[in-house]
């Protein structure tokens, strides 16, 4: 998909528009991620009728980088002025991971902005990583190798199966984070406090789906989280047996139907 770009102060943001005249789906992906991790479900949503667009978080993929901060309410930032630059209010959001956490706070922020939340993956509070998780973060952020070390942890995170296209996207991720200054971002991201996001967990009164692979290495209990997640938002919740961090490449099948089905619903 073509690239295109919005001007913020500090920074440009990346993003691909799928096409759609319906409302605006935006999706946002993890970090140490590209925004085509939305490759199979932005189609299906595009031809749904909804006008589907994936856009890079700061520092990350196309997007500019540095950035004078990685925080969440900074990406929530972000998150609204996109909205507000595609014409898109309310829009639906969809985003993975950590772009769950400023997704969470952009509900809070101008709840009349954003007309659903999907979150998938999503990490929303600190210290939910097991001990063994800790220590491999901390290895993968501050070794001399550590873009290869992502790579060889990003297989792992999709337990059950991976997509036909994996290895090209792996190779293209692998190549992007070796840019000046991108995983030092992606760093800086996955270390920023979510408190702004989990404060505002039980104040979120937009629609919300959360969708949890069960066997995302991630959590030390998946499921649990994706339960606590759902209740502080009062969510629908949909677990995807076997699944890991990325269901909705993983299990495109599966996955995708269930956001259809939710956004169909915001109706």
């Amino acid at each position: 998909m073509e690239t295109q770009y919005y001007q913020r102060p500090e920074g440009t943001l990346s993003y691909s528009d799928y096409g759609g005249s319906g409302e605006l789906v935006l999706m946002l992906p993890g970090i140490a991620a590209l925004r085509s991790e939305y490759r199979f479900l932005a189609p299906e949503l595009s031809k749904a009728g909804y006008r589907a667009v994936t856009a890079d978080l700061r520092g990350q993929g196309e997007s500019s980088v540095p950035w004078k901060s990685y925080d969440v309410p900074a990406v929530g930032g972000d998150i609204l002025d996109l909205i507000d630059h595609l014409g898109g209010n309310p829009a639906h959001l969809i985003g993975t991971s950590f772009a769950a956490a400023p997704s969470v706070w952009a509900a809070v922020e101008r709840p009349e902005s954003i007309r659903s939340l999907t979150l998938i993956g999503a990490s929303v509070r600190d210290g939910e990583a097991s001990p063994v998780m800790k220590a491999m973060i901390w290895f993968m952020l501050n070794n001399p190798w550590r873009v290869r070390t992502w790579i060889m942890y990003y297989r792992t995170i999709y337990p059950a199966r991976k997509p036909a296209d994996f290895e090209d996207y792996l190779k293209q991720l692998e190549q992007n984070l070796q840019q000046p200054g991108r995983f030092s971002s992606a760093a800086a991201m996955g270390t920023t406090p979510r408190l702004p996001c989990t404060e505002r967990l039980s104040r979120v009164k937009t629609p919300t789906l959360v969708v949890m692979g069960t066997k995302d290495p991630d959590f030390p209990d998946p499921v649990g989280e994706a339960k606590y997640i759902a209740d502080r938002t009062s969510g629908r919740l949909e677990l995807i047996e076997a699944a890991g961090h990325y269901p909705q490449t993983e299990m495109p099948e599966i996955a995708t139907p269930l956001v259809l089905d939710f956004l169909t619903r915001q109706a």
